[in-house]
């Protein structure tokens, strides 16, 4: 998996729906990555930060990629993807979402951990507003953060789908299946 930060610039976004345990996903992507996977009630937001795009089209074998590492991820066969992805961020943004590639499936850490890891430990707000902006979640964990006493909080697609995440890994984490 790489992402990287570049300029916004016109380009064509091919787009996906697909059905998951978590609802409808919408998905996104240019001819050579990611660049955004949205679950159903994020939808308006979406339209805002996809600004760029001179034209939305279908059939992507990029896409199909992504909605089978999707499925092998919610049937317990993938722990990590193999995609390449785009991040469009500042750059505080993209230093908050490379560390979320850093841990690992089924674990968990705190915001404040995640502040530390980046050397913002007096930023844990921001760390914990570039999570809820990270534009391609579950690909790029940002579920696998919670509060300092342990509870969940902030999920743009809605805790109990945070929750549903963070419980498919433990379990299947606890299966040793890999």
């Amino acid at each position: 998996m790489r992402a990287f930060k570049g300029q916004k610039t016109e380009r064509t976004i091919f787009v996906h729906y697909t059905d998951s345990p978590l609802g409808k996903l919408f998905l996104g992507a240019t001819e050579d990555s990611i660049v955004f996977l949205k679950f159903h009630n994020e939808l308006p937001e979406q339209q805002n930060r996809i600004e760029t795009t001179i034209l939305y089209k279908t059939g992507s074998p990029l896409l199909e990629k992504m909605e089978l590492q999707l499925n092998e991820y919610f049937r317990g066969k993938r722990r990590e993807f193999d995609l390449p992805i785009y991040l469009e961020g500042t750059d505080f943004q993209n230093k908050v979402w490379k560390s979320l590639m850093d841990i690992h499936y089924g674990e968990t850490i705190t915001y404040s951990a995640q502040a530390q890891k980046i050397d913002s430990l007096s930023a844990i707000r921001a760390v914990a507003n570039a999570n809820g902006k990270n534009p391609i979640p579950i690909i790029v964990p940002c579920h696998r953060v919670i509060g300092t006493n342990g509870k969940l909080t902030g999920y743009s697609g809605g805790l109990w789908r945070k929750k549903f995440l963070i419980e498919l890994e433990k379990e299947i984490s606890a299966q040793k299946l890999f």
